[in-house]
């Protein structure tokens, strides 16, 4: 049984090495390489392209990656817990019901979703031309970074909504009976018991709605009209420009922050329990 267990994991190995392991390899040898010296195209190594990232320029834009990022994020579980949690709570018939609904808008392109955000928002779109009829001012609603964060938000909240709803579907309900047999009201319940246990769909949710977010592109492209630029739109525009050897190297310093802030969001769940470290 040990050898067949052995020999079922040699494919994943071998598709993890050829389109997981290979790839960072090339992007890593990119970024600490240099094809041009004197206009002579040649490879030396170098680590000029990190230390051109770490100006005022390239940080800034790092910067204001991580707070969109972070506060679409904030959002989502804002939004998202609530609405995982009547999901979890609803009969069976109306959760699955709740659940194609919620779901079916991500059986559409997200670039198709993100250009129908953009006839809603511009100046002659469908809010604006509804706001003109009623004899009220037009907004400026699109290429600023609100329009981005509700493009993040409506684009990646069922990342946070499902696996929170995973967890409190699993939730033991007679812990809730328990705590307010012991006299603790709703409040209580949802601070003691129910937040707690649910931490690991929270955690999961937080990396997954965080990580797309960080590295978008077509979002602040098309929804931010590209006025302020992002470390994901910097990274496909370096990529576009032939500059090959510094977008590796962004992309390598893109991938250190998501790996950094997975390892930051893991340490909340200490024994990986939901939360059975905070009591």
């Amino acid at each position: 049984m040990k050898n067949k267990a052995k020999l079922l994991t040699y494919p994943y190995i071998v598709w993890m090495g050829l389109f997981i392991i290979l790839p960072v390899l090339l992007v890593f040898l990119y970024s600490i390489t240099f094809n041009e010296i004197n206009n002579i195209k040649t490879i030396s190594f170098t680590i000029n392209n990190y230390k051109m990232f770490f100006t005022p320029v390239y940080i800034q834009v790092t910067l204001r990656s991580i707070y969109l990022a972070a506060l679409s994020t904030i959002i989502c579980l804002a939004l998202g817990y609530p609405i995982a949690m009547i999901i979890a709570n609803s009969k069976m018939t109306s959760k699955s019901i709740l659940l194609l609904l919620f779901i079916l808008p991500m059986w559409m392109n997200m670039l198709l979703r993100t250009y129908a955000w953009m006839t809603i928002l511009g100046n002659n779109g469908l809010i604006n031309t509804l706001l003109a009829n009623l004899g009220l001012p037009t907004l400026n609603l699109l290429y600023n970074n609100g329009a981005v964060i509700l493009g993040m938000v409506y684009n990646f909240i069922p990342f946070m909504v499902l696996p929170i709803y995973t967890t409190l579907s699993k939730m033991d309900n007679s812990l809730i009976e328990v705590s307010e047999d012991l006299g603790a009201n709703k409040v209580q319940t949802f601070i003691k018991v129910i937040f707690p246990l649910s931490l690991p769909g929270v955690i999961s949710g937080i990396i997954m709605v965080f990580m797309p977010a960080v590295s978008s592109f077509v979002i602040p492209k098309l929804l931010g009209g590209g006025k302020d630029a992002l470390i994901g739109t910097l990274i496909e525009k370096l990529f576009s420009l032939g500059d090959w050897n510094f977008g590796s190297a962004v992309s390598i310093v893109m991938m250190f922050i998501i790996l950094l802030s997975m390892a930051v969001m893991n340490r909340f769940d200490v024994d990986k329990e939901g939360g059975a470290g905070l009591w």
